[in-house]
């Protein structure tokens, strides 16, 4: 590990010192390492660097708007090559939200989740992709993802 050295005004020192303290981390480093880390993976996405991702897409849709849980489900069915798992929640009689487990080819897996989220009904949608590097293992015959920072 190498250590940096890096200079800052007050005001933007006590501006990261705060944020230090509300994320609940450690040290500085911490902090700075996962910033750095976010802007390093906005860049490989924007640039299409990243080949294949992981990520969570999260809504809340009502139920009872007509055919969405068959559309969300028939959707997931269709993509199951990129649809990992999904976890489902109900909020109140009307309201659930889901969250799904998503993984494969950067393009595919955007465009299913902005697919998911643009669906008539869908509401609070939102998706993170976290790029990964694709490996086969010596030993092993599956793929191992692994974050790139």
């Amino acid at each position: 590990m190498r250590r940096l050295t890096i200079s800052v005004d007050d005001e933007l020192a006590d501006t990261f010192d705060r944020l230090v303290a509300e994320r609940g981390y450690e040290n500085r480093s911490e902090a700075f390492r996962d910033l750095l880390r976010d802007e390093l993976d906005k860049r490989r996405l924007q640039a299409g660097d990243a080949k294949y991702c992981v990520g969570v897409l999260s809504y809340v849709y009502n139920h009872h708007e007509r055919e969405l849980p068959r559309r969300l489900t028939s959707m997931q069915h269709g993509h199951h090559d990129v649809t990992v798992a999904t976890l489902h929640a109900h909020l109140d009689h009307d309201n659930c939200i889901e969250s799904v487990i998503l993984r494969g080819p950067t393009r595919a897996v955007v465009e299913f989740a902005q697919a998911v989220i643009a669906e008539k009904g869908v509401r609070h949608g939102e998706f993170r992709p976290i790029p990964v590097d694709v490996g086969l293992p010596r030993h092993h015959a599956h793929q191992h993802l692994r974050p790139y920072t």
